[in-house]
């Protein structure tokens, strides 16, 4: 079996990366990357020292013009302001709707791209880090439980039935995503979570503060902090 994992440079995907190579070998490994139009370059960065790391085979692609539309907070062109508060902060000000940095249906557009290459290149199974603390409130719609199953039945029933696709962490807690990567001794060091590209993570925005907090309940300082 060989295995393509959605690779974003952040915790949660490298984390499955190593749950791929672990059960597959490195060998059997695509770690696939994509830049939708993000204002910095720091994830990609990341992501590729993370495959060489793991010496896996490693892909890019740009999807930059399909998000050229949205004014996400994230993307390059964009004139919003990244929020510097927790998700359960800005899901009071949202009222459910997703927040800011949700960049329209981007797990759907990158899980349909990655099943077409993970099919062309002989693979049975995509991995991605979605986990249920981005999905709460609806904050990640593309996150849920429920998405992940409607997504992985239209792409195993549209490959014919060759292609699984899983997320690993679907009803886990960043916690436990942070738990079971450092039992791998996934190199946190290299990764990378920060919405600001700046020469270290600013500690602020929301992923920033989910990631530390994923961290201090393991009883560890985020390793990206320290550097």
């Amino acid at each position: 079996m060989r295995a393509l994992v959605l690779a974003s440079g952040g915790v949660d995907s490298t984390t499955c990366l190593a749950l791929a190579v672990d059960k597959y070998g490195k060998e059997n490994v695509v770690a696939l990357s994509v830049y939708y139009g993000q204002k910095h370059q720091k994830e990609l960065e990341a992501a590729k020292k993370i495959a060489e790391y793991y010496g896996v085979e490693y892909q890019t692609m740009d999807l930059a013009k399909i998000f050229e539309y949205s004014d996400c907070s994230l993307l390059s062109h964009s004139k919003e302001e990244i929020p510097h508060e927790s998700y359960g902060e800005q899901l009071k000000e949202s009222q459910g709707t997703p927040v800011s940095t949700y960049v329209p249906f981007r797990n759907g557009l990158f899980l349909s791209v990655a099943a077409s290459i993970a099919l062309s290149k002989k693979c049975g199974v995509i991995y991605y880090g979605a986990h249920k603390d981005d999905a709460a409130g609806n904050a990640y719609p593309d996150c849920s439980e429920a998405f992940h199953k409607a997504i992985g039945d239209a792409i195993y029933l549209g490959s014919g039935e060759e292609l699984r696709v899983e997320a690993p962490f679907i009803s886990c807690s960043k916690a436990a995503v942070v738990k079971k990567g450092l039992e791998l001794k996934v190199p946190y060091e290299l990764t990378w979570s920060c919405y600001e590209g700046g020469e270290k993570p600013c500690g602020k925005c929301g992923t920033c503060l989910d990631r530390m907090e994923a961290f201090r309940l393991n009883g560890v300082e985020d390793p990206a902090l320290t550097l």
